[in-house]
């Protein structure tokens, strides 16, 4: 059988700072200005009125034409002609109450609106709040996200150059640095997430991970179908059982700066652990068609992971950090696991599978065994696309998280507000205890009622007295259309999140 061969895929623009105006640079095909709300009318942001007179067009008055309000996101398209220079168009931007949200998603109302061109030079960040010229940059950079497998190549092209204008102070370098490396991330986990899985296998997923921690100078190792079978990794064996691509555990070791051997022996550890189902058909418990349609991305915990992993040294993150990835394919045939099996997880402990479409937790229980039993961590948090019962209680856009230690639970809610990727912390209610309870095994994979809760409480067997964290986020995986950041498909949700936590001064201040 031929190995599918994935095309060159678009790369995110590139970004520069400039303490000019608009007007002042050459070269841009496109010049973008804030719009501000007004009691009056909408305001015209930094350079505008230059601009206005560079040009020989009262911009003022095509907003007003245009009945633009400034609302966030809202785009105003002004064609000019200027014979002495290369701008041909000008975009008019709302930003809305100017908060870092709304500098977001500004950022890729900017970027769609400059798809195929050249370069944009743009003020808009000139008037961002703090950390409003970052957040501006990832909604550019995400906005612009295309994934293609054309023989004739991608339809549209991100605009190449993004120059932010009239930004003098003196952080900004630092700032714009930041964001790449989020924006960056988020970008690299969308693309993974989206990827067909006639491609993605487990060992494929493994080799992208070994490729990206090379490059990132992480420490990857990666356990195949024989160690997994010899060190007792039976929740993943399980899962992969089915499919003709054995299934493979990814760790990836990053250390901070100063802490490397002989060093920063108190340097404490925090693991992650992502789901990466490369596939979901359900398994003998199978999915409708329709249920399979966006299974390609049921890998996207592991994903969140493997490109957080990469761009921590991006962030500086101060503390030891394993990403763990237990990958496989859950298929159909007839070695494939049985409603009723009962398997034993690194560690020991069993769990009667009641429905093998429940098969996430199957495998982040090996990998937060292993955790615990091996790598004395701090804290665990474990990502994944874990149950259809997070969809129904919190809707499209926002993750559902689960935690054990108070503090941890602030560190999730500070970072998710300042990386947009948003959560809502859900219940670890004990009194479904019984639910997850087998009458043969230790524990049930299917306890169904609050499906999203009894997969908690499976999980949290598997913590141990660790603090730990549990975000599903099955409810945000998938965008139906282009909103703000997310493009339609796979959303590559996570990496901001986890980098916005793992690049602060003190991610486990608090904890336990």
């Amino acid at each position: 059988m031929a190995i599918a061969q994935l095309p060159t895929q678009v790369s995110p623009p590139e970004f520069a700072l400039s303490s000019a105006l608009p007007h002042q640079i050459g070269g841009a095909e496109v010049w973008a200005f804030p719009v501000l709300p007004g009691e009056d009318g909408p305001l015209l942001g930094p350079g505008a009125d230059e601009a206005s007179e560079a040009l020989g067009t009262d911009l003022l008055a095509a907003l007003e034409a245009a009945r633009a309000t400034g609302r966030t996101g809202e785009v105003t398209t002004v064609p000019v002609s200027a014979p002495d220079d290369d701008v041909s168009l000008v975009l008019l931007v709302g930003v809305g109450d100017a908060s870092t949200t709304d500098f977001r998603r500004a950022g890729a109302a900017l970027a769609r609106a400059t798809k195929d061109r050249v370069s944009v030079v743009t003020s808009l960040a000139a008037i961002a709040p703090e950390e409003g010229l970052g957040a501006f940059v990832v909604g550019a950079m995400l906005g612009s996200f295309a994934f293609h497998w054309r023989s004739t190549g991608p339809k549209e092209q991100p605009v190449g150059r993004v120059v932010l204008a009239d930004i003098s102070d003196d952080g900004a370098d630092d700032e714009l640095a930041r964001a790449l490396a989020l924006g960056g991330a988020g970008w690299r986990s969308r693309t993974l997430a989206t990827v067909p899985s006639n491609l993605k296998t487990p060992a494929w997923l493994a080799d992208q991970a070994v490729e990206v921690g090379e490059a990132a100078g992480l420490d990857v190792t990666v356990w195949d179908e024989a160690r997994l079978v010899a060190e007792g990794f039976g929740g993943l064996l399980a899962v992969g059982s089915a499919s003709v691509h054995e299934p493979r555990l990814i760790r990836m070791d990053y250390t901070p700066r100063g802490a490397g051997k002989g060093a920063g022996k108190n340097v404490p550890t925090v693991v992650l652990v992502g789901k990466g189902i490369t596939f979901d058909t359900g398994g003998l418990d199978i999915k409708p068609s329709e249920g399979m349609l966006t299974m390609k991305r049921d890998m996207s915990g592991g994903a969140a992971v493997i490109a957080t992993m990469a761009a921590l040294r991006d962030v500086d993150c101060p503390v030891r950090v394993i990403g763990l990835v237990p990958a496989a394919e859950n298929a159909v045939s007839g070695s494939a696991m049985r409603p009723g099996d009962v398997i034993t997880h690194v560690g020991g402990r069993t769990s009667e599978v009641n429905n093998t479409d429940a098969e996430g937790r199957l495998v982040l229980a090996d990998a937060m065994a292993y955790a615990v039993a091996e790598l004395k961590p701090s804290v665990i948090l474990d990502i994944a696309t874990l149950t259809g019962a997070m969809k129904v209680s919190l809707g499209q856009w926002t993750g559902g998280y689960f935690a054990n230690d108070e503090a941890l639970a602030g560190h999730v809610e500070t970072a998710a507000a300042a990386s947009g990727e948003r959560v809502w912390r859900m219940p670890l209610v004990t009194d479904y205890e019984d639910k997850v309870t087998s009458k043969i095994a230790d524990g049930d994979n299917a306890a169904g009622g609050a499906g999203a809760i009894t997969a908690a409480l499976f999980l949290q067997h598997f913590a141990g007295d660790v603090p730990w964290a549990h975000v599903d986020f099955a409810s945000a995986a998938e965008s139906p259309t282009d909103r703000h950041e997310w493009t339609a498909g796979p959303s590559g949700w996570g990496p901001r999140l986890l980098l916005s936590w793992l690049g602060s001064d003190d991610p486990l201040e608090g904890i336990a």
